[in-house]
């Protein structure tokens, strides 16, 4: 058998400056949820704009393997998301290199330099070659 939980009721004051009646603000509260339950399909099924790299390509870059046969949206879209944030840690890791060399721009250098200094890029060491 379930227990019965009291919540308390607050009441609310009914303000003169609000226009409209209860119904009407339930109305407008089932429309602004029946429009966001159907953009919601929509914004889900298209990562495109969540993701800076062309999602198109990384698909094709990832059939290119050749143990991959089929690729769903979601695996292409952690992909390009992983991408974006790795290139994003190496560029920034760069910087600092650049920026001690009182550069605004990164070289080839930076990027060797912050290869062999972070553990983490281990394994792109001899890649730049």
């Amino acid at each position: 058998m379930a227990a019965a939980v009291a919540t308390p009721v607050i009441p609310v004051e009914h303000d003169p400056d609000r226009c409209g009646s209860e119904e009407e603000s339930r109305g407008a509260e089932a429309e602004e949820e029946s429009s966001r339950q159907q953009t919601a399909p929509a914004a889900a099924a298209t990562h495109s704009r969540l993701s800076k790299l062309p999602l198109a390509r990384i698909k094709a870059l990832m059939k290119t393997d050749p143990d991959v046969s089929l690729a769903s949206q979601e695996s292409v879209f952690i992909i390009a998301k992983a991408t974006e944030l790795f290139v994003e840690m190496i560029a920034k890791d760069a910087l600092v290199y650049a920026q001690q060399g009182k550069r605004k721009t990164l070289q080839r250098k930076d990027l060797d330099n912050a290869i062999e200094a972070i553990d983490e890029f281990a394994f792109l060491e001899g890649t730049l070659d």
